[in-house]
């Protein structure tokens, strides 16, 4: 995945046993999604990544880069994201 593909975003995390352990919602601009459900997740080398859907009804991959302390959204064909980078 190519540096420009991924979008940084705000995350607001559920933090039980350890710091951010979940997405429970994120920022899109000034637009809030909220998790609806978290449909997948898997560690990466470096990274965690959760595939969710939104309580706006559409699917993203939201990942968590543990070298840089940062969440991203990473488009996917048809998500909202896409359509946001778009308009830049």
């Amino acid at each position: 995945m190519q540096e420009r593909d991924e979008i940084p975003v705000r995350v607001e995390c559920y933090s039980g046993y350890r710091a951010e352990e979940y997405p429970i919602a994120f920022w899109l601009r000034e637009h809030r999604v909220a998790v609806r459900e978290i449909l997948d997740r898997w560690l990466g080398d470096d990274h965690a990544y959760f595939k969710i859907a939104g309580d706006d009804g559409t699917r993203y991959l939201l990942r968590r880069d543990d070298r840089r302390d940062r969440w991203e959204l990473i488009p996917m064909a048809g998500s909202a994201a896409q359509s946001m980078e778009a308009r830049d």
